[in-house]
């Protein structure tokens, strides 16, 4: 069980952000340059195919989520509306500020001017509806905050019975991305409530990685201990998985004939598969790295991941820009595709260091800590020296 007296700094969570957030980049970057090569390119065709590989990403942020959440307040004595007070205005404040901050900074770039009741209207819009600019994971975690009671409550009611509510839940799990994936489509849902008609911003989607999460942070050393003895067979099944992703792609487009919105989902049976598994391993590279830092690591490699999981929160909400940025860049290049490919590294380092610049700003320049979810001042205590002495809602690793 995670003992709260322990203290413990779990520096693994650090590497795992980081690998997901990275991943996360990743994904939106060859998005980017996929739609900048040739339609029916050999170069299209090898993003499309290894895309799917991606999208572990997504599931391992909502697994963090669950993780550290139960990490710091299961064993904690529960004051619920103090919790949700301090979870939707930290969130909140980041989700509204970057909401506006970005659809300003759009607008502009696209040579368009402002007409500021339209601007307006259309903030309330992706503010209620969490639709633009890859704000769904808050939408979603603003969800898991007002259900987290009733997620501890249940671990708590039910002690010998943990694994049965995560195989449960994994049951749960399969048979919703079997429905999604199959079925839904074929459904009209002009008339269904917002949340399930956009099933991507419902959080039973991803009940089982927030759940996961929780189980983990409750079991963590029988969990580490399971991991570590079976990380070869993990590391295989991942790498197989991975590489079955790319036959799942082709026998979606020439066998099931399915439409590339549908080939490329990330709700499929196969995928869910994937995910868990890559999460597992994830883990154990997490795991390595905080063995390692006993055993010789270089400095500038600990601070990086240090400082790169600091901000990972921010990373994600000011991506946009840099990929705003990217896209423009990209339109004005004219390079056969195999050319435009070979430049993808060079792509992702832009979103990637350019998300880092903006939020690592914000983390050291007061007063905008509280755009990124960490506040470096509180209207009673003023200015604070130091920024760590701040903890963003998801910055607890100690158990």
């Amino acid at each position: 069980m995670a003992e709260a007296k322990k203290k413990k700094y779990l520096h693994e969570v650090d590497l795992m952000r980081v690998i997901f957030i990275g991943g996360v980049l990743l994904n939106h970057t060859t998005t980017a340059f996929k739609n900048n090569v040739g339609d029916g390119s050999g170069s299209q065709l090898f993003i499309q195919a290894t895309h799917l590989s991606l999208h572990f990403t997504r599931m391992g942020f909502m697994f963090m989520t669950g993780l550290v959440l139960v990490l710091n307040y299961y064993n904690k004595d529960q004051h619920w509306f103090k919790f949700w007070k301090k979870r939707y205005i930290n969130v909140g404040i980041p989700y509204i500020g970057w909401n506006a901050i970005i659809m300003w900074f759009v607008t502009i770039t696209a040579g368009v001017a402002i007409s500021w009741p339209n601007y307006f209207n259309n903030l309330l819009d992706a503010i209620i509806h969490g639709n633009k600019y890859y704000m769904y994971y808050i939408l979603v975690t603003f969800q898991l905050y007002l259900i987290f009671p009733l997620l501890v409550y249940m671990f708590k009611k039910l002690p010998k019975h943990h694994i049965a509510i995560l195989v449960t839940s994994a049951v749960i799990q399969l048979l919703l991305v079997i429905g999604i994936n199959y079925w839904l489509p074929g459904v009209d849902r002009d008339g269904w409530w917002y949340l399930f008609r956009s099933y991507g911003l419902n959080i039973l989607v991803y009940q089982f990685y927030f759940i996961a999460g929780a189980f983990v942070a409750i079991h963590y050393n029988e969990v580490d201990r399971f991991i570590e003895k079976y990380h070869r067979m993990i590391g295989w099944t991942t790498l197989a998985l991975s590489l079955g992703t790319v036959a799942l792609f082709f026998g979606n487009i020439h066998i099931l004939h399915l439409s590339m919105s549908a080939t490329e989902s990330i709700h499929q049976p196969l995928i869910f598969i994937y995910d868990t598994v890559m999460i597992a391993f994830v883990f154990w590279i997490g795991r390595q790295y905080a063995h390692a830092r006993n055993h010789g690591l270089p400095m500038w490699a600990e601070h990086t991941i240090k400082n790169m999981s600091k901000v990972s929160f921010g990373i994600y909400l000011v991506q946009t820009i840099p990929m705003t940025m990217l896209y423009g860049i990209l339109s004005l290049i004219k390079l056969p595709s195999i050319a435009m490919l070979l430049l993808l590294p060079f792509g992702y380092a832009f979103v990637l260091g350019g998300s880092f610049l903006i939020s690592w700003f914000c983390y050291k320049v007061p007063p905008f800590g509280v755009l990124i979810g960490r506040p470096q001042w509180h209207i009673s205590k003023g200015v604070r020296k130091h920024v760590r002495n701040n903890k963003f809602v998801e910055q607890p690793v100690r158990e």
